[in-house]
């Protein structure tokens, strides 16, 4: 837990990546496991419905929100840049599966 205590840009990169993997099974726990259906049926379910990939996607960058949100208020910017660096890029990814 002290790491991520740290001040430090990869520490914010690896969060941005993480957090919404995190919030991804969280959501599927939540919404999806419920219903009796598996992980790997999911994920097939999404693969044949490629329109609602975008969508997932925007739901789990609401986690990564909450975790610049906190870095940005305990004054830890480098991670909080490197947090805001992956959610562009997350960002660039549903923006280029919309358009396809």
């Amino acid at each position: 837990m002290n790491m991520l205590k740290q001040d430090k840009l990869s520490l914010g990169i690896l969060l941005g990546f993480l957090t919404p993997l995190i919030a991804f099974l969280l959501y599927y726990l939540v919404t999806i496991y419920p219903k009796n259906l598996g992980l790997g049926e999911f994920l097939k379910m999404l693969s044949n419905n490629r329109y609602l990939i975008p969508k997932i996607i925007s739901i789990c960058l609401l986690a990564n929100g909450i975790v610049f949100y906190l870095y940005t208020r305990k004054r830890r910017d480098l991670t909080a840049r490197g947090i805001f660096l992956v959610t562009l890029l997350y960002a660039i990814v549903i923006l280029l599966l919309k358009i396809i």
